[in-house]
């Protein structure tokens, strides 16, 4: 195996994990961001009240994103594993 292919399954790898992570980051993300103005214009501040949105969010986001990520995991794990076939040979 050449320095080349290790790098480029590295590089391969940690884009599918950035592509997987990141809608549910997002909307993380999103939902803190929403809820952090909403408490300060209203001067609440619970803990409970960022927590269990964004759980509610990132669960969501996981079931609508859900077969796109799957497909991506399938597809960079089928690509892993035909690379070592090839290379076996």
């Amino acid at each position: 195996m050449t320095p080349e292919t290790v790098i480029h399954i590295g590089r391969t790898a940690v884009e599918t994990i950035l592509l997987t992570a990141a809608p549910m980051l997002i909307a993380a993300m999103v939902f803190g961001l929403v809820i952090s103005i909403f408490q300060a214009a209203t001067q609440i501040n619970e803990q409970t009240m960022t927590f269990i949105p964004k759980i509610v969010a990132v669960f969501i986001t996981l079931l609508i994103f859900g077969p796109w990520i799957i497909n991506l995991l399938v597809t960079f794990t089928t690509g892993i594993l035909t690379q070592i076939a090839t290379v076996g040979r």
